[in-house]
């Protein structure tokens, strides 16, 4: 019995600190359900009793809120495929292929991570003022490729993979390329999955730099788009409004977490479980 009680109180406190965490995301679902009245109300309406979409048509009819989920889709998802097909190349050539200076080219690499992104923001948006990338989708994406986190990641968790594989490849006359595609991807993809995730949730959420390229307001992503409606809305907010907003910007980010759950579980524990 005694021993049944640190279990039982430390569910209690783990289902405290869930339900913590998880309020803010639930009084944003109910806010984009109410009313401004009832938004507003105090004490407040902790469940929305006439619950309603106008908040959601007047943020698509006020507001071109397709063509901003659009924008973030198109660089979240294109970022996230060309961010795993360079970071896999360049991680393979980095863990299994010997070359000179590969050493030193890896710190290098290592090092710039120590860089604050708010240091290149001037000089990537220069340099995409020369391409005249500026107020763009490819102009915001570009920047991310060269992330190297991702060559790290990748790097580190193909060099737990035995080299052994390599050369059962070679043997059976594969050159370098389908030892590749067929050998060292297969076996990296939990690895690549929690990459994506990174990748997917960074792109999406880079307001920063989406802010400073895009001008246009066609040309806004979701999370930028959201907070510009609001300022429309400053000297009469409408919180419902700003509630659905915020559910529409997060929602995705929320879905594509859960669906790859799985396999970010998979990466996390696979490099403590390899020998």
């Amino acid at each position: 019995m005694t021993r049944k009680l640190p279990a039982a109180a430390g569910h209690i406190v783990l289902w405290a600190l869930v339900l913590l965490f998880l309020w803010p995301f639930y009084w944003m679902i109910a806010g984009s359900f109410k009313q401004l009245k009832v938004a507003l109300q105090i004490p407040p309406e902790w469940f929305p009793l006439q619950p309603t979409m106008e908040n959601f048509r007047i943020l698509a009819t006020d507001f071109p809120l397709f063509r901003w989920l659009y924008n973030s889709m198109f660089i979240s998802v294109v970022a996230t495929v060309l961010v795993i097909t360079v970071s896999a190349l360049s991680a393979y050539a980095f863990a299994k292929v010997p070359f000179k200076g590969s050493k030193l080219l890896f710190g290098a690499m290592i090092a710039s991570m120590a860089i604050p992104h708010t240091v290149l923001l001037i000089p990537l948006f220069q340099m995409m003022n020369d391409l005249e990338l500026t107020n763009s989708l490819w102009g915001v994406l570009l920047p991310i490729v060269g992330w190297p986190f991702g060559v790290f990641l990748l790097k580190q968790f193909m060099s737990t993979l035995p080299g052994a594989l390599i050369e059962s490849a070679k043997i059976d006359g594969c050159n370098e390329w389908q030892t590749f595609t067929k050998v060292m991807l297969p076996l990296a993809k939990p690895g690549i999955a929690v990459l994506g995730i990174f990748t997917f949730v960074n792109s999406w959420n880079d307001y920063v730099w989406q802010m400073i390229m895009l001008k246009d307001k066609m040309m806004y992503t979701l999370p930028v788009g959201v907070k510009i409606a609001r300022q429309v809305q400053e000297v009469d907010i409408n919180y419902g409004v700003a509630m659905a907003g915020a559910l529409c910007a997060t929602l995705p980010v929320l879905l594509v977490f859960l669906f790859f759950q799985r396999y970010f579980t998979q990466g996390i524990t696979a490099g403590a479980l390899k020998g």
